[in-house]
């Protein structure tokens, strides 16, 4: 068994710290940080902290690009990106200390040829039965988000067990291949089934019906509110600790790769989820994602508790 996770819009992210915002005048930085990003970045980075070994697919382009993938080679991971033309994007995150506000300015990325795509397919086509794929994020310019179904079909057809966390409404046609996970924040639950989203039962609900259509399992992401698992047998629900919020960029992808891990290592589901919303809740008081020191701390503050299967009958 091979673990893989995708990120077709690498990125470099700039992460600025600053007192003040204020137009047409020069603001002056307090602290600054750059850190090789996107998505399924994250999760091999996370990964490889608990100890799993992942390899790094995706498109990279130009200075930027490369900036990544020896940023990762450092770090021990393996990668098997497409060069492409142009440039790998840089974002920036800024936050304002006087506000508590903050700011993200998110870059398109390169344009992917037509034969670079086909390229990344036959990728997929050669992994083997077993493995694990995990795609993630935003599409750069030139694919577009059919591509989740085309990948979702060869992972069905492979016996390749596809993880999928990414916004776009094609998400739900990807769900008839049974993809074995999907990890949906309430912003894109809310999108998928057009209906507004904001009550625990309405969360239950919504969460189950992803099982139904195709879905394995289902990790919900509330942010400040915690996450619930869904699995064939079991819903799981926990709350997140405290603590101010620094950047929330990373969080989402830290709980995935630690629920991740813990599922590699066979561990219980309920451990699982209270380490997963720890380290997502560290990498959110932080800059970066999350040195796992305080993880520990912070699970004291979970608690995790089964939901009942009645709960979804009161909006059916």
């Amino acid at each position: 068994m091979s673990i893989y996770t995708c990120t077709m819009n690498l990125a470099i992210d700039l992460f600025i710290e600053t007192d003040t915002m204020n137009p047409f005048t020069v603001n002056r930085t307090k602290d600054d940080d750059i850190q090789a990003n996107g998505k399924g970045v994250n999760v091999s980075l996370v990964l490889k902290m608990l100890g799993v070994n992942t390899t790094a697919l995706g498109f990279r382009a130009g200075f930027t690009g490369n900036y990544i993938e020896d940023y990762l080679q450092e770090k021990a991971i393996c990668t098997d990106f497409i060069e492409v033309p142009g440039m790998t994007r840089i974002n920036v995150f800024t936050q304002v200390n006087q506000t508590g506000e903050e700011y993200k300015l998110v870059n398109q990325g390169p344009e992917i040829p037509a034969e670079k795509v086909q390229a990344f397919l036959d990728q997929i086509r050669n992994l083997q039965a077993k493995d694990y794929l995990c795609i993630s994020g935003s599409l750069p310019r030139g694919v577009e988000p059919a591509i989740l179904v085309e990948i979702s079909r060869i992972c069905k057809e492979r016996g390749i067990n596809l993880i999928i966390d990414s916004s776009y409404q094609e998400v739900m046609d990807c769900l008839s291949y049974q993809p074995f996970l999907l990890k949906p924040n309430e912003e894109e639950l809310a999108s998928w089934f057009g209906q507004v989203i904001d009550t625990e039962e309405a969360y239950l609900f919504y969460g189950q019906q992803l099982l139904e259509a195709g879905a394995q399992n289902v990790l919900l992401s509330l942010g400040g509110k915690g996450a619930i698992l869904f699995t064939q047998d079991r819903v799981l629900r926990g709350n997140s600790p405290k603590g101010k919020v620094v950047n929330t960029a990373c969080a989402g992808d830290t709980l995935l790769g630690t629920f991740l891990a813990g599922h590699f290592a066979n561990q219980p589901l309920e451990e699982t989820l209270r380490k997963s919303l720890a380290a997502g809740s560290s990498t959110a008081f932080r800059k970066g994602l999350t040195d796992f020191l305080d993880v520990e701390e912070l699970s004291k503050q979970i608690e995790i508790k089964e939901e009942r299967v009645k709960t979804w009958e009161i909006i059916n």
